[in-house]
């Protein structure tokens, strides 16, 4: 049996145009070599393909059987290359991004609203979890990119750095008398103090820098959400810990107020991040030239 693809595609077009010399036309190809390749797949078949007659050529009762499975995969081919056109186009397709809420609310939501308004064809589907639940969603082939908090060193993964962000403590008006003072790290610790679940890069971050300078820093209250972790902080029900721009509202409003430490608080990146050496989709390499 034959599997040369090229072979089958003059017998369609032969069969197709019920002449030799049209299937030439149409493949680009001179006419002996359209009947050797017909001659080269019934001498592979073992069977008679056409008959000739004044017209051109007409399709044994074997002939038609084949082409009917034929005429079949030359439709699916052309439905396939037509869907390529379409994905490369970003007229259809998906785009799979996996992130934390945080960061899909208050960093990614703008570009995914933009990227959505240029190409509505493309299904947006996201991906929440924890830098090492998102780590895993992309190494399964389950997302097409991450969103994630730097560093990150990991041999499999190609991360791009994307936008810079800052965090700091904040409280409410419970704790008013604070305001304006700077406080050593030994006096925020007085204080209840709300921190973020702690397999998080923010958590993992304010936790080391603590440790650099001698203390063990745990948090009276810790949550799964930034958004409840803000509430807690208005509620007054400690000092949390949280990403400046992510409270840009609260701080102008006047339900939170920052408060400084002797320290400086290194700023934090957000990365971009992909398989390294693995190709990625159009529609996902549209999406990181937006956010970059």
């Amino acid at each position: 049996m034959t599997n040369n693809y090229e072979l089958y595609k003059v017998f369609y077009w032969a069969a197709k145009m019920g002449s030799l010399t049209q299937a030439a036309k149409e493949l680009y190809l001179t006419q002996p070599s359209v009947s050797h390749a017909i001659k080269q797949l019934e001498e592979r078949l073992g069977i008679t393909l056409f008959y000739r007659n004044a017209k051109g050529v007409e399709l044994t009762q074997e002939g038609k059987v084949l082409f009917s499975y034929i005429e079949q995969s030359q439709i699916l081919i052309a439905l396939a290359e037509e869907k390529m056109v379409e994905l490369k186009k970003l007229d259809s397709g998906e785009l799979r991004i996996g992130g934390s809420d945080s960061l899909f609310k208050h960093y990614l939501l703008p570009f995914l609203e933009e990227f959505h308004t240029r190409y509505p064809g493309i299904k947006l589907h996201l991906h929440h979890g924890t830098t090492p639940e998102v780590i895993t969603y992309l190494k399964e082939g389950r997302i097409d990119l991450g969103v994630v908090r730097m560093p990150l060193v990991d041999s499999l993964l190609e991360v791009s750095e994307s936008i810079q962000l800052q965090d700091c403590f904040v409280a409410g008006e419970h704790y008013a008398q604070l305001k304006g003072q700077t406080l050593t790290m030994e006096q925020l610790m007085e204080y209840p103090v709300v921190l973020f679940s702690r397999n998080s890069r923010v958590r993992m971050a304010i936790t080391e820098l603590f440790e650099k300078y001698g203390y063990e820093l745990k948090p009276d209250i810790e949550v799964g959400s930034v958004d409840l972790l803000i509430e807690c902080a208005r509620r007054g029900l400690g000092i949390a810990f949280v990403t400046r721009e992510f409270v840009s509202k609260e701080l102008k409003e006047g339900s939170l107020f920052e408060i400084k430490l002797d320290i400086d608080i290194p700023p934090s990146k957000v990365g971009l991040m992909i398989m390294r050496n693995m190709p990625i989709s159009t529609a996902a390499t549209k999406f990181i030239e937006m956010v970059h």
